[in-house]
């Protein structure tokens, strides 16, 4: 089942702080709604409404949550440029997914992943490395987090849904 729930692991912050690093995390964030589009875009409305694991969320709520979750991580990045520490606002995850709109056409949801990656990644471009080390406080996780930290965990994050996605094709012979 964890293989199933974290198919690439669980997120590991790096060691060591690099502008390489950064580079590398920002060109896959740009890259990664061209990959949600190509490995979605076959697929019928029955295999978007299969759940990736048991009593997991459906690749149409994935869809949904990465736009979500990820319009959430621009406007904390945009929050920590421009205030001290912030508290961010966490949401109930869950909740999203149950709502209607997890139920919509993933067509709503993919140009907006799109556009949205194309703002956040114009965004992460024109920061200094610097402005990497501003930081947001995550009352549920009582963490402080730094946008270079931040940067690495969405790169993971996006990851992490692809694949669910991606081995759920596989297990179920769909390509």
């Amino acid at each position: 089942m964890t293989s199933l729930q974290y198919p690439i692991g669980l997120y590991e912050p790096v060691e060591t702080k690099t502008k390489a690093q950064l580079e590398a995390w920002i060109d896959e964030l740009a890259a990664i709604p061209e990959e949600y589009e190509a490995v979605t875009a076959p697929l019928t409305d029955a295999q978007l409404d299969t759940p990736y694991r048991p009593g997991g969320w459906t690749v149409r709520q994935l869809i949904h949550h990465v736009a979500d979750s990820h319009l959430n991580a621009y406007l904390r990045f945009k929050l920590a440029l421009t205030e001290d520490t912030p508290d961010i606002r966490p949401y109930d995850q869950e909740g999203f997914a149950s709502l209607p709109d997890s139920k919509a056409p993933i067509s709503l949801s993919l140009p907006l992943i799109s556009s949205l990656h194309r703002r956040w990644v114009t965004l992460l471009r024109g920061m200094s490395e610097e402005d990497f080390n501003a930081s947001y406080y995550h009352p549920a996780d009582q963490q402080t987090v730094s946008l270079y930290d931040a940067a690495g965990m969405y790169v993971w994050h996006s990851k992490h849904h692809l694949a669910h996605i991606t081995e759920l094709i596989k297990r179920n012979q769909w390509n």
